[in-house]
């Protein structure tokens, strides 16, 4: 960008301006004014633009009508992105010389669209392009955003930033933040000095930030980390190593694990996700067992990848997104959202305001993603716009930026985001898993169904002391399940339908030791009201018994039915009965021969609850699987 502005600079001086009367140019300038001009172009030659605009207000106090002076000004305000200072100067100098335009047209235009003038700056840019001997890719370029933002029917959207101010932010530049699901500890990276980047650490408490801190050793070291994203849960940090010792390319991905002694030296991911070429920018989902980051390649650019986590823990080969969201322009910082179905991320290659614009695409029913759809104006400008993340809450979004009342460079800001572009609210159903038994705690992994959907929405694995958390969009009804060897499998279903979306989740889970009369309720198998053909929403559960019958081939099994005492008891019983038969005639269906399995109905004997409630009675009618031999 600085190259670019300077070569404008020489184009400026070089062809000179074609003056008014009134007008004072280069050449007739007195010798203060010319003196302080020289100041600033040099100052211009060093990237020192602020002093250089300093110099520039000296000449301008010498010889107010000063159409160099002005020009030049306005080209400096364009590299400091203070568009309205820039505008105002390219406007003073169009009152001295309406004619001296020409050599600052293009950066004017930039000006008008950078406050919002998108009409303004496409009729200039055509008045350029018109009257130029030569094609400028740059111009093209920019005549197409300007058209995209003219022609888009949402003009302007809400977006009122607020920077997050002397805690988190600090004279040096802070980018890529990143948030547990709880939106109480925010990591980011410094570039302190300038130089080296490294992780920082802050804790939210009742809405106010701490000070922010090094992450230190070993996560941080002498050479450069960036781009990173903690995992929901805050028990994994994958993150962005360049010029490591051990890299395979320039850039290469990394991870580090927290302990309950802190977090561990960070760990190469190795292929196949790391290669001779660029990746950086990841992001795990919620349940860390997809990876999404960007792939940089001599000859093709940036573009996301994803790669999954495979049952024996090893990563999948990683898979460029398709057409809605790779282009053949760059694709950048992608985040997943919590809810599993919303993906932000930023391209110059789909139609946009300027140079990176922020995106999101929604997962659709068949698991691809949906067309892109530009943020708008004004979260997304002329400039580059990236590295968008948006916290559980569907509504509050984070991003970097090196706005007017930044603190020195890039700053955190964080507002609140338009109804149309959010992702699904979403909260996290939290506990531990557990032998019913010995209470001894279990690792294993759980299974999320979403069971309006009937498929596996999150593979969410606990840690070794079996506490899991697993985030989950508000407003549907789920199914866990749980299988570890030498168990019964557990299940059970949950609504966050009426969950108050502030307050988590909280279910422990225990599951039973394989053992003759162990038992347990097969709570997502579902039938109409005094019908006994399954419903579709009870496959899942059924296709679990299978699995488990199939890992057991010498456990024998009763299925026993339930009902509440509603209707009379010949009726109840004869229910019950058909709807034990449903289930072991399907499961006879999948392979599991008959012998092993006997149907028995008990009508509305043995209630659990009270049959004076709905609840009561539901609880009643329930379907139970019996080990009855090994």
């Amino acid at each position: 960008m600085k190259k670019t502005s300077l070569l404008i600079l020489g184009c400026l001086l070089g062809l000179g301006l074609h003056v008014q009367a009134q007008s004072v140019t280069y050449e007739t300038a007195p010798k203060k004014a010319k003196a302080s001009f020289d100041r600033a172009i040099d100052a211009v030659r060093t990237y020192q633009t602020k002093a250089a605009i300093g110099f520039l207000q000296d000449a301008l106090k010498a010889a107010p009508n000063f159409t160099d002076a002005y020009g030049q000004m306005g080209l400096c305000y364009v590299e400091l992105k203070d568009y309205a200072a820039a505008n105002n100067a390219f406007e003073k100098l169009k009152q001295l010389d309406s004619s001296g335009l020409r050599p600052v047209m293009v950066p004017y235009s930039r000006a008008m669209a950078g406050t919002g003038n998108f009409v303004g700056a496409l009729q200039l840019i055509n008045q350029y392009i018109a009257a130029s001997k030569s094609k400028s890719a740059n111009a093209e370029k920019l005549k197409v955003n300007y058209e995209f933002a003219v022609n888009n029917k949402r003009q302007t959207v809400p977006f009122h930033p607020e920077n997050l101010g002397d805690p988190v932010n600090s004279k040096d530049p802070e980018y890529f933040p990143s948030l547990t699901i709880d939106s109480k500890t925010l990591i980011f990276t410094r570039r302190v000095n300038g130089r080296n980047e490294d992780f920082y650490i802050t804790y939210r408490n009742n809405n106010i930030w701490s000070t922010a801190q090094n992450m230190g050793e070993p996560v941080n070291s002498s050479f450069n980390e960036g781009a990173q994203n903690i995992s929901q849960d805050g028990t994994m940090l994958v993150f962005t190593g360049c010029e490591f010792p051990e890299g395979k390319g320039s850039c290469d991905l990394y991870y580090s694990e927290k302990t309950a002694s802190g977090w561990t030296a960070p760990k190469n991911m190795g292929a196949p996700i790391n290669t001779r070429d660029w990746e950086s920018q990841p992001c795990l989902s919620a349940d860390k067992q997809t990876l999404y980051f960007a792939r940089e390649t001599p000859n093709h650019g940036a573009d996301i990848f994803v790669t999954r986590r495979l049952p024996n823990g090893q990563w999948s080969v990683p898979e460029a997104m398709g057409p809605n969201i790779n282009t053949s322009g760059r694709e950048t910082t992608p985040f997943i959202h919590a809810d599993g179905q919303t993906l932000y991320f930023a391209s110059d290659g789909h139609p946009g305001y300027g140079g990176l614009d922020i995106f999101y695409s929604r997962r659709q029913a068949d698991g691809s993603w949906g067309p892109a759809t530009n943020l708008g104006y004004p979260i997304n400008t002329i400039d580059e716009d990236a590295s968008l993340v948006v916290e559980a809450d569907a509504k509050t979004a984070y991003f970097a930026s090196d706005r007017s009342d930044t603190r020195g460079a890039l700053d955190i800001y964080r507002f609140e985001l338009y109804p149309e572009a959010r992702p699904l609210q979403t909260l996290y159903v939290k506990g531990y898993v557990y032998d019913s038994l010995t209470q001894a705690r279990l690792a294993t992994n759980i299974d999320v169904i979403d069971l309006q959907g009937g498929y596996n929405i999150a593979t969410v694995k606990t840690n070794d002391n079996g506490d899991y958390l697993a985030p989950l969009p508000v407003g549907k009804d789920y199914a866990l399940h749980v299988n570890r060897k030498g168990y019964l499998f557990y299940s059970d279903n949950f609504s966050l339908k009426d969950h108050n979306p502030g307050v988590p989740f909280e279910k422990n889970i225990p599951l039973q030791p394989l053992a003759a009369n162990a038992s347990i309720v097969l709570h997502n198998i579902f039938f109409d009201s005094k019908q006994y053909q399954l419903k579709p929403e009870s496959v899942t559960e059924l296709s679990k018994l299978v699995n488990l019958l199939q890992d057991n081939p010498g456990v024998k099994i009763e299925i026993a039915g339930y009902t509440d005492n509603v209707g009379s008891d010949k009726d109840n019983l004869l229910l019950s009965q058909n709807r034990a038969k449903a289930v072991v005639t399907y499961l006879t269906e999948k392979g599991i021969t008959a012998n092993r399995l006997t149907a028995k109905g008990y009508g509305e004997s043995s209630p659990v609850a009270t049959n004076d409630t709905e609840e009561g009675r539901a609880a009643n009618r329930r379907t139970v699987f019996r080990i009855i031999s090994l």
